[in-house]
């Protein structure tokens, strides 16, 4: 007997936040197709970039929370 996608939903409520999460992870992860090499090499080096931008001080961080309440705030006007 199959377990309905209903029931694994109820079961993993059960689990703690960080097992939910990696779950959640897990189950996308699942329907990704294999990366594009092209796609993996831009990427990389789009970060190695910003790494290099954030390391010498040319560009600065901005807080998560920061960033949250400036797109709150675009959102209700």
């Amino acid at each position: 007997m199959k377990t309905s996608a209903a029931d694994l939903f109820k079961k993993a409520l059960d689990l703690n936040d960080r097992d939910r999460a990696t779950l959640a992870g897990l189950l996308i992860e699942s329907l990704e197709e294999e990366p594009d090499p092209e796609l993996e090499r831009i990427w990389k080096a789009e970060v190695e970039r910003r790494v290099t931008e954030l390391d010498s001080g040319n560009v600065k961080a901005v807080p998560w929370e920061d960033v949250k309440d400036r797109l709150l705030q675009r959102r209700h006007g």
